[in-house]
């Protein structure tokens, strides 16, 4: 019996760092990436105007949440048509599709564009801008934007803890690409950056 309280108790300390009690390494580099975040917005010049900083910073998140964090597979494809997205200024700025990341989030099988700068010959890094349910309630209502890293294998991370507001959110000068339809998801994100004042 004193046997199998101890198997109990370790398995118990085991799973600690399950959903229900994120890793604290996790949250901790989390939090140093919004702290270096606001800090960077208090020094520059840009994107939040001097008279609106101390309204504004520190920047809303959600709590960090490693479950928002999830592997993904990018379908390339053929070609890389370009894809004409609005811009909160009225202009058009020119994309072409890399191609799809497919990932599961909670049960659902789900898929984001990928995007790069019409005519980038190298890819740095892969845009992902998207609106979900809690577009216009809890974060800004034009969507968010992920950048993510590129690899060699295919396989990448989304991490929605670090779904970030376009500049636009807080400086109407800045020129922010809308979200194509094909980057609406219908499930509610609660990972990453609120609406400013949320």
């Amino acid at each position: 019996m004193r046997t199998g309280l101890i198997v109990i108790a370790a398995l118990a300390c085991a799973c600690s760092s399950g959903p229900g009690a994120p890793d604290r390494d996790f949250l901790q580099k989390e939090q140093a990436r919004r702290e270096a975040r606001d800090q960077q917005f208090r020094v520059d010049k840009d994107p939040i105007p001097e008279n609106k900083r101390n309204a504004l910073l520190p920047l809303r998140y959600y709590p960090p949440d490693p479950s928002y964090s999830v592997a993904a597979a990018l379908r390339l494809g053929q070609e890389r048509p370009v894809v004409l997205m609005p811009t909160s200024t009225g202009t058009i700025r020119r994309y072409q599709r890399v191609g799809v990341l497919e990932f599961t989030f909670k049960g659902e099988n789900l898929s984001l564009g990928a995007f790069v700068e019409e005519g980038a010959r190298e890819i740095d890094g892969l845009f992902v801008p998207f609106v979900d349910a809690t577009s216009g309630k809890e974060t800004y209502p034009a969507g968010r934007y992920l950048d993510i890293p590129p690899t060699t294998t295919g396989f990448y991370e989304i991490d929605f803890n670090k779904a970030y507001n376009p500049y636009c959110a807080y400086n109407a000068t800045y020129e922010c690409p809308y979200p194509p339809p094909s980057n609406r998801l219908k499930v509610e994100i609660r990972a990453g950056e609120k609406a400013p004042g949320a």
